[in-house]
């Protein structure tokens, strides 16, 4: 099933090179010229090496960090504006062989309620997100080769885009399932998936082997080399991450963008989006076994930091984290947001606490009607577009339009008229009035008088019970 004598990841995640990396950031973490240097071409948008990224974390100059924080908040007002992506994960089996020592799936684990969706299950779980606004997903699924086979995925896959409840559809089926075969990738590329997306977890190889001591997953390479056999397989956005605090954040923060540099330099174009989790507690887990936790102002230093090395690249925070920590995080760079998540299996339709049944336990319990309505408090737009997914703005084509600033023109509206959608479909009154003021205030702040018609055309459309446009 897999190759364990590849040594692939070996090169591009080199160990002495990210130890190398740490000790030269640590070497220069007060060279205020070269600190400086960093910046600068930074504020040209052309991103930082792993190098220049980490000696910036590092760095503990007020005056360099205030810079950091400043940067951030512009490049992402540059490239995303006030858009906020909104998603949710869809957990459609918790069968699991691996024994992952941070997971409650682990194959050892008898006392979590194993459950599998499939039927009429699923049906109940995919109607019940369309109720609550969704038309994004991100499906999850233990890794089990012969209860949850590619096979199964494919069938959910079909199953959940056919799935068409009063004006609910889901448009867009993101992909977190275990690392697979080129071949795989291909049928999940047939079944037309938006992103692929895998954490690595940890990039410390030794470290890696101690926490995945038996299963599939405890093949290092295989796992690393995922999205190389991804994009092979025809698949071009993948999304990376890593599970902060198994292992010390600045190595991991280090293979990481060796990872996207390694992406960019093979295929071209580097991962869609990065997810930065942080470990929670859940069942049989307990988070003090883990000595490498991440302060919440160092996560927040880290998202700058790495909000201003990938200007082009999404950024991912789940209900893992509380609204403040939340709050915090959007203001530098986060683009997409998890709302009304449940990570238990069925935890939609059958209404149950998160618990015994859930991956993790969730910081943010508020609905997907009280965060959108934040959301829009705090001066964002909600966004359920996937107009690029479904107009082929993916790979290189999205980056590119990404990069010149020309995406701004079909996200703005895109993210305006979705937003509508939800507005008259599953907002509370509350919600409604302040979203169709926000949309109002922003049509009148679009330059272009083409646009601002093509959107108030839309919104009629809308309202009277159109929702095919993708513009």
């Amino acid at each position: 099933m897999y190759n364990t004598k590849s040594s692939i990841a070996e090169e591009f995640i080199a160990d002495s090179e990210i130890k190398e990396s740490l000790e030269f950031a640590n070497a220069n973490a007060q060279n205020t010229q070269y600190l400086n240097d960093i910046l600068v071409k930074a504020s040209k948008y052309e991103g930082l090496t792993h190098r220049e990224a980490i000696t910036l974390l590092e760095c503990e100059d007020k005056q360099i960090i205030n810079k950091v924080f400043k940067l951030a908040k512009e490049i992402k007002q540059k490239f995303y504006g006030n858009r906020i992506v909104m998603f949710a994960p869809l957990y459609l089996s918790n069968y699991c062989v691996n024994s992952c020592l941070y997971c409650p799936y682990h194959i050892k684990n008898k006392c979590i309620p194993r459950k599998k969706l499939q039927g009429e299950s699923l049906e109940r779980e995919v109607i019940a997100l369309q109720n609550m606004g969704h038309k994004r997903l991100a499906i999850e699924a233990g890794e089990h080769p012969t209860i949850n086979p590619i096979e199964y995925i494919l069938d959910c896959i079909n199953t959940i885009y056919s799935i068409n409840h009063k004006n609910g559809a889901i448009r867009r089926v993101n992909v977190n399932i275990a690392a697979t075969s080129v071949e795989n990738y291909r049928k999940l590329k047939d079944a037309k998936i938006g992103t692929y997306i895998l954490f690595q977890e940890t990039y410390h190889k030794e470290n890696y082997k101690r926490l995945h001591p038996h299963g599939p997953k405890s093949d290092y390479a295989y796992h690393t080399e995922a999205m190389d056999r991804a994009m092979t397989g025809g698949i071009d956005d993948v999304g990376i991450g890593v599970l902060f605090g198994l292992d010390n954040y600045k190595y991991d923060f280090v293979g990481l963008l060796m990872h996207k540099e390694h992406l960019e330099a093979s295929f071209g174009v580097g991962p869609h989006t990065i997810s930065l989790p942080r470990i929670r507690p859940a069942d049989d887990i307990d988070t003090n076994d883990f000595d490498n936790g991440l302060s919440d102002d160092m996560f927040e230093k880290l998202v700058a930091v790495l909000r201003i090395a990938v200007p082009y690249t999404g950024l991912i925070i789940s209900t893992r984290e509380d609204i403040k920590v939340r709050e915090r995080l959007l203001k530098v760079g986060v683009t997409q947001l998890s709302g009304g998540s449940k990570t238990s299996v069925g935890g939609y339709s059958e209404n149950e606490e998160c618990g015994d049944s859930s991956q993790f336990e969730i910081a943010d319990n508020r609905t997907l009607d009280e965060v959108v309505c934040w959301l829009l408090k705090l001066g964002y737009i909600p966004s359920f577009c996937t107009a690029c997914y479904r107009e082929g703005r993916t790979g290189d084509r999205f980056m590119r339009l990404v990069k010149s600033g020309a995406i701004a023109n079909v996200c703005q509206p895109n993210a305006l008229l979705t937003l509508a959608e939800y507005l008259y479909d599953y907002a509370s009154e509350q919600t409604k009035e302040v979203g169709f003021g926000k949309i109002e205030n922003e049509i009148h702040n679009i330059s272009s008088d083409k646009v601002k018609d093509i959107v108030r055309a839309n919104l009629k459309s809308i309202e009277i019970g159109s929702r095919d446009f993708r513009l």
